[in-house]
């Protein structure tokens, strides 16, 4: 059960709260068949983000035994064999797919989204990652489907820029984890991915701060759109920009000074500074909306 645990990742979960973004942002906290829909929503793609975890586990077994810490990897490793990690698998997608069917009118449409999810992480496994640029243009689209499958669940509309700025956010995240392979290469002289070798480190940090750049502004044009104002009934969203301001500021100095951007989920679970100020985002977000 532990290595099992260790290829499905149940802690890279977190990334799959983006499903839940339409249901925050939309002033339904509070409505209870909303808070159903989008929590089936979240299963149905944590499921299905483990079984990509394990066919990535499987494609990558020979890379992970070079690799100082994916050796540990239960199937680099030879703990779980390559059949297992296959029927680990299996047992995702039908989970995932036995929860979309309890979505109701809904089902077929996020069904379609986990599918489209499913078959282009199955392309990025097998080809669409050794293409730089690509393989992080991707990870940042399945964000993107994240954020529709909340939406479609719960019937929620989404702002153009919301979407946008959910792009280039995890845009910017995956640019990040690529710098992190890029000093690692340059320390041992062993590309840890393919692609690697297609990024340097002037070539990444211009392109960090050219995306938290871009999503900082997309993030206040969203706050600022009448849209969002008239759905919300409040114009004051604009005062959250602060905390977003100092969280990315925070994640451009531990990426660039501290190089400890290699997991942006253990990166979040682990500081202090970024934890306080997404809970005080969460707050302001929460007081603006559904008190003031």
């Amino acid at each position: 059960m532990k290595n099992i645990l260790k290829i499905i990742r149940p802690h890279q979960w977190a990334k799959n709260v983006f499903v839940l973004v339409p249901l925050f942002f939309g002033g339904s906290l509070m409505d209870k068949i909303d808070i159903a829909a989008s929590a089936i929503a979240f299963l149905a793609f944590s499921f299905i983000a483990s079984a990509i975890y394990c066919l990535n586990d499987i494609v990558d077994v020979e890379d992970d035994r070079r690799h100082p810490k994916k050796c540990h990897r239960p199937i680099a490793s030879g703990k779980v064999s390559i059949a297992q990690g296959y029927a680990i698998m299996a047992a995702m997608i039908a989970l995932s797919f036995g929860c979309v069917s309890l979505l109701g009118e809904f089902a077929a449409s996020v069904g379609v989204v986990i599918a489209i999810y499913l078959l282009l992480n199955i392309a990025y496994c097998l080809w669409l990652k050794k293409q730089a640029i690509v393989d992080v243009c991707v990870i940042a689209f399945g964000f993107v489907l994240r954020l529709l499958v909340g939406g479609i669940a719960t019937d929620i509309p989404l702002s153009n820029w919301i979407v946008l700025m959910t792009f280039l956010l995890t845009l910017f995240l995956s640019l990040a984890k690529r710098r992190d392979d890029v000093i690692l290469m340059n320390e041992t002289g062993h590309a840890p991915r393919t692609n690697t070798i297609r990024y340097n480190l002037s070539f990444i940090n211009q392109a960090i701060t050219i995306t938290a750049t871009v999503t900082i502004v997309c993030y206040i044009m969203y706050t600022v759109s009448p849209e969002v104002e008239q759905r919300v009934g409040t114009r004051y969203l604009y005062l959250t920009t602060v905390f977003v301001l100092l969280g990315i500021l925070r994640y451009l100095q531990l990426t660039l000074v501290d190089n400890k951007s290699g997991d942006p989920t253990k990166t979040l679970l682990r500081d202090r500074f970024l934890q306080v100020v997404l809970a005080l985002w969460v707050l302001a977000f929460l007081v603006i909306i559904y008190i003031l």
